[in-house]
């Protein structure tokens, strides 16, 4: 039971951490995996796996992943992607953590999982907010692609190797903290 809890507590970092870049592929990845048979979901999200579940997450990715081609439409879709991810990111953990305590899924699915989409989310929003200021809007093509490649690789490689995952996924972030605190003290040392 120990190393099922592990292991879904990798697949949910990863796969929640990936609708940080996209919010509608991972979870179609996800939904397809899961009809596969290579993604065990809990028993109350197999809906997940369904036809219906499938063809509407495919229409939502087509349209997600055109309109972030569209300059300036782009930086609005962060705003609203911001809040839907971190929901996609606590549901998609939700789908794959086992708990006695319906309580107990949810508020572990959305602090790691919420979290961890709303860290990537806020980091892509960012990267995206900064392109556009530089560029004008041209450069993030770029960014939308990276983000696509991102939101694709990143669940199929959890769902093969969630914990290896997992641990790249947790070192990133602790990674950057440190380097953005390192810049916040290089600043006020400078002050």
């Amino acid at each position: 039971m120990e190393k099922e809890i592990i292991t879904a507590i990798a697949l949910g970092i990863g796969l929640s951490a990936s609708t940080g870049f996209r919010v509608f592929l991972p979870l179609l990845v996800a939904g397809i995996a899961a009809r596969l048979g290579f993604l065990p979901l809990t028993e109350s999200f197999s809906w997940l796996s369904g036809n219906t579940s499938l063809i509407s997450l495919g229409v939502a990715t087509i349209v997600e992943i055109g309109a972030y081609y569209i300059p300036f439409i782009d930086n609005l879709l962060d705003s609203i992607s911001t809040p839907l991810a971190v929901g996609a990111g606590t549901l998609i953990t939700a789908s794959v953590l086992p708990a006695d305590s319906e309580l107990v899924k949810w508020i572990t699915s959305f602090i790691v999982g919420g979290g961890a989409a709303a860290a990537v989310q806020g980091g892509t929003a960012a990267l995206r907010l900064g392109s556009t200021g530089t560029t004008g809007g041209t450069g993030n093509f770029l960014v939308s692609t990276g983000e696509n490649i991102a939101a694709t690789v990143t669940p199929i490689v959890t769902i093969i190797i969630p914990v290896i995952m997992a641990l790249l996924i947790l070192g990133s972030f602790f990674i950057i903290l440190r380097l953005l605190f390192r810049r916040k003290k290089n600043k006020s040392a400078a002050n």
